[in-house]
C-alpha cells in the first residue's frame, strides 16, 4: 500500500465513531476514559465484552459480532491501515456491537478493568518462533496473567492458528501451569465437533492457508 493511501487511511480513522487510539502516555497514566466503562459508555448494554487480539482488517470480529448479536466485540490491532478496514465496514453495516483499539496488546490491563471481559480470541498470530522471540509470543506466561487479570471467573481463551509449533507449545504450556483446555485439535477441517464459529469464519489469510494445504488447528482453554 502506498504511504498517500495509508496517510488516508490514517487520517479517515480519526473521524470514526467506533475506533479508539489511545497514546501510549495516557494508557501508562492509566487515563484511559472507558477502562471499566465500556458496558456502560460505549456498548451502553450489559452484553459480554469479548475481544480479538491482533485482529487485522478486522474479518473475525465482523464474523463473530454478526453470529452473535447478544455479545459486544472489541478487535485490537497496532496496525492502522489494517484495522482501517474493519473499522469502515462495521460502520457501514451498522454493527452497533463493533468497536476496535489502536494499541499494543502488551497494554490491555490499561483498556479493561479486573473481570471486564467474557472472552478472547487469538487468530492466526505470529508464532513467534525463534527463542528470541517468545516474550511476543502472545501465549506465554506473561500474556496469559494479563489475560486472567482482565477476564471473568469462567472466562474462555480461543487461539486459532496455521502454526503447528504454537497449538503445540500452549497446549504444553497449558498443561504445565494446570489450565483446563477446553476443546483441542490440530485440524478442524477434519474434525466433525469444531464449533461452527469456528470453522465457517475464514479470514483472508486463512482462506491462503488452506488453498497451501496447511491444517488449522483450535484451542479453547480456561485460566485457573
Amino acid at each position: 500500500m502506498g504511504s498517500k493511501n495509508k496517510l488516508k487511511r490514517f487520517q479517515e480513522n480519526e473521524t470514526f465513531s467506533n475506533l479508539f487510539q489511545p497514546s501510549r502516555e495516557e494508557l501508562l497514566n492509566d487515563n484511559f476514559a472507558l477502562k471499566g466503562k465500556w458496558n456502560e459508555q460505549y456498548f451502553k448494554n450489559d452484553n459480554p465484552i469479548v475481544l480479538e487480539l491482533g485482529c487485522g482488517k478486522g474479518e473475525y470480529t465482523l464474523g463473530l459480532s454478526e453470529r452473535f448479536p447478544d455479545k459486544n466485540f472489541i478487535g485490537i490491532d497496532i496496525k492502522g491501515a489494517r484495522i482501517w478496514r474493519g473499522a469502515k465496514t462495521a460502520l457501514e453495516t451498522s454493527q452497533n456491537n463493533v468497536a476496535f483499539i489502536r494499541m499494543q496488546i502488551e497494554l490491555i490491563e490499561k483498556t479493561f478493568e479486573t473481570g471486564e471481559v467474557s472472552e478472547i480470541w487469538i487468530t492466526f498470530p505470529d508464532p513467534q518462533i525463534k527463542y528470541k522471540r517468545t516474550k511476543h509470543r502472545l501465549t506465554n506466561p506473561d500474556f496469559l496473567k494479563r489475560y486472567k487479570n482482565i477476564l471473568k471467573d469462567e472466562g474462555v481463551i480461543h487461539l486459532k492458528t496455521d502454526s503447528e509449533f504454537l497449538h503445540g507449545y500452549t497446549i504444553g504450556l497449558l498443561q504445565g501451569l494446570g489450565h483446563d483446555i477446553l476443546y483441542a485439535h490440530h485440524d478442524i477441517y477434519i474434525n466433525t465437533y469444531a464449533p461452527e464459529e469456528v470453522v465457517n469464519i475464514q479470514t483472508f489469510y486463512e482462506k491462503q492457508f488452506l488453498e497451501q494445504g496447511k491444517a488449522i488447528t483450535y484451542l479453547k482453554f480456561k485460566l485457573k
